[in-house]
Formats: C-alpha cells, sequence, structure tokens
C-alpha cells in the first residue's frame, strides 16, 4: 500500500512537470548571443548589453580579472571600445551548448571583431539562465 501510494505521489510530482524543450531554449539563447552581436556592430553598447543579466551578481572574467555587476561590466566596454572604429563588426561561432539545469545552459564559442584599428578574435564560455522568462548571461569568460 506504501509502496503504491509513494508511486502515485512520484508520478504527480514528476509526471506533471512541465517538459523542458532544450531545442526551443537553445534557438531562444542562439537568438540573444546574435542580437547582441548585431547590437554592438552598429555601435550599439548598451543593445548589447541588453544579454546581460542586470544585476551587482554579474560575473565578466577577462584579461584583467573579474568583474562584478552589470553596470562595471558595461562602463568597462565604454571604456575599452569608445567609437565605431573600436566596435567594429562582431560574429559569433558558437562551438557548444550545453543543458546543465532546468534553465540554465552553457555555451563555449569564438568572437572575430572586424574592425579599422585591427581584429580582436577569442573563445569565449558563458552562463545563460532564464530569469523573469528571458534568457540573459549571468557570467562570461572571455579571451
Amino acid at each position: 500500500m506504501y509502496k503504491g501510494i509513494m508511486i502515485v505521489g512520484l508520478f504527480m510530482v514528476f509526471g506533471c512537470s512541465p517538459e523542458i524543450n532544450q531545442q526551443e531554449d537553445i534557438e531562444q539563447i542562439k537568438q540573444v548571443l546574435y542580437k547582441s552581436a548585431e547590437d554592438w556592430s552598429s555601435g550599439d553598447i548598451e543593445g548589447f548589453m541588453n544579454a546581460y543579466w542586470k544585476s551587482e551578481k554579474l560575473q565578466f572574467i577577462g584579461a584583467s580579472g573579474i568583474t562584478y555587476g552589470w553596470q562595471p561590466t558595461f562602463e568597462n566596454y565604454k571604456k575599452g571600445y569608445p567609437s565605431k572604429d573600436h566596435t567594429g563588426k562582431l560574429t559569433f561561432e558558437i562551438l557548444s551548448v550545453d543543458f546543465l539545469a532546468k534553465n540554465l545552459y552553457s555555451l563555449i564559442g569564438t568572437y572575430k571583431l572586424e574592425r579599422k584599428i585591427g581584429e580582436a578574435n577569442g573563445i569565449f564560455s558563458v552562463l545563460f539562465k532564464k530569469i523573469d522568462n528571458t534568457w540573459v548571461i549571468i557570467s562570461d569568460h572571455s579571451e
């Protein structure tokens, strides 16, 4: 009897949970990433930053160390890329996207920045989390 109640209880907990559609999640994440590249390429750094979590808990790890918070990350981008000659055209190549948990994915890719002052290319890994029904980057490690 107890075993039967336990099975019914597990069915209710897991059977009624909405399914995770990883393909749909990945497509939405790619759209966020590609939109950020479009914004960057048009010189709109603030639009580019819409892909990032607007929180003091955002992490950006780069050559100069770790930056915490959306605003300091935004300020660093504005300082490092003060003009269209510096922002240039940004493209991404996605190498892998991995499901980690419900509403959490890791993405690894390369970036290519074509610009008048010289190209900049590198590799990055980001964590995307769905917060308030929106996919945002919560951690970015770019080299």
